[in-house]
């Protein structure tokens, strides 16, 4: 499996070319077959994908205790990232977190959940606006002084938000995300700061939340209990609306004889050898099937036809609803 490297320096972390996203193993997309889902992970250390990627919030919790499962007898061969900020309150609402305290909590109870002693990637999953990013990561900082983290990341950040905090303690990935269609961080300024500042790009959703693999053509393909049926972008307009978008990456790669995912990630992929995108996988066969996309060799041609077809902006409809969009750092 190619490696790449996220960061610089003391900060620098080197992961698989892909990584795995585990949310929608429980979380998010419907309800997931358990056995499946362990064996998806087990065969993406298989394969040499390296960077597991969770959040306290999956479940919540259930996640980062699903990956428990595997990392007992495989734990040499990951590198685990997983988040804090998305707290579940004790009334049963959610909310974001960045005070101290709660990082320090939030990082214990991970470390226990997952049954690690050292967490190798911790990402701050959303902004507290109302907590300066400097103490949030004063926190962090002292994390990673004691050996439970290693390396640090921010999810969701504005450029100037991560130029407060590389300040504290050096970032070593910016998560965000980053797709064939949702291409914000080429105009909004955060790949240009990441890249100036040498910080790693983790992209999520490559596949559009599958939109990309050419299988959902209407909201009637989710299932009943899919929580992406109640997204904008998902709602049957923007669907139709957004169809050009999945129909020409299917015809490149019928030209590559390739399949959609591994021609949209491939093209996620040539976007710089500081990006590693986590496609999420339930099953063994989409996991193995995206993993192949590092076989496709995309020319010139080919990629400048799909940024004609998938514009910066070429979208329709936002990609969170609106109370999530309210939660991302602009």
């Amino acid at each position: 499996m190619e490696q790449r490297a996220l960061g610089s320096g003391d900060a620098r972390l080197t992961v698989s070319a892909i990584g795995l996203g585990c949310m929608g193993m429980n979380f998010a997309y419907g309800v997931a077959d358990e056995a499946e889902s362990l064996r998806t992970i087990e065969r993406a250390l298989d394969l040499g994908i390296t960077l597991l990627d969770t959040s306290d919030s999956y479940g919540p919790h259930t996640n980062e205790e699903l990956l428990a499962r595997v990392l007992r007898h495989r734990r040499s061969e990951a590198v685990i990232a997983t988040k804090f900020g998305q707290r579940l309150f004790d009334d049963g609402s959610r909310g974001i977190d960045g005070h101290p305290d709660y990082v320090r909590a939030a990082c214990e109870g991970s470390l226990r959940r997952l049954g690690i002693e050292r967490i190798d990637l911790y990402y701050q999953h959303r902004i507290d606006r109302s907590v300066p990013v400097e103490e949030t990561w004063g926190a962090l900082h002292d994390l990673v002084l004691e050996g439970k983290v290693g390396a640090l990341g921010l999810s969701e950040a504005s450029p100037t938000t991560i130029r407060r905090a590389h300040a504290v303690h050096p970032v070593t990935a910016l998560q965000s995300e980053w797709s064939l269609w949702t291409r914000d961080v080429e105009v909004n300024g955060v790949l240009g700061t990441v890249r100036e500042l040498g910080i790693g790009f983790v992209a999520y959703s490559p596949l559009g939340r599958g939109f990309l693999t050419g299988t959902i053509r209407s909201s009637s393909d989710l299932a009943a209990d899919d929580g992406r049926r109640s997204w904008p972008r998902f709602q049957d307009e923007a669907l139709a609306a957004n169809r050009a978008i999945a129909d020409g990456v299917i015809a490149i790669a019928r030209e590559c004889g390739a399949t959609p995912a591994q021609v949209a990630l491939a093209w996620v992929l040539a976007q710089g050898s500081d990006v590693v995108p986590i496609p999420g996988s339930r099953r063994v066969a989409h996991l193995e099937d995206n993993a192949d996309c590092l076989t496709v060799d995309l020319d010139e041609d080919q990629l400048a036809r799909l940024d004609g077809i998938a514009p910066v902006g070429a979208a329709m409809g936002d990609r969170y609803p609106a109370a999530l969009m309210g939660s991302l750092d602009a």
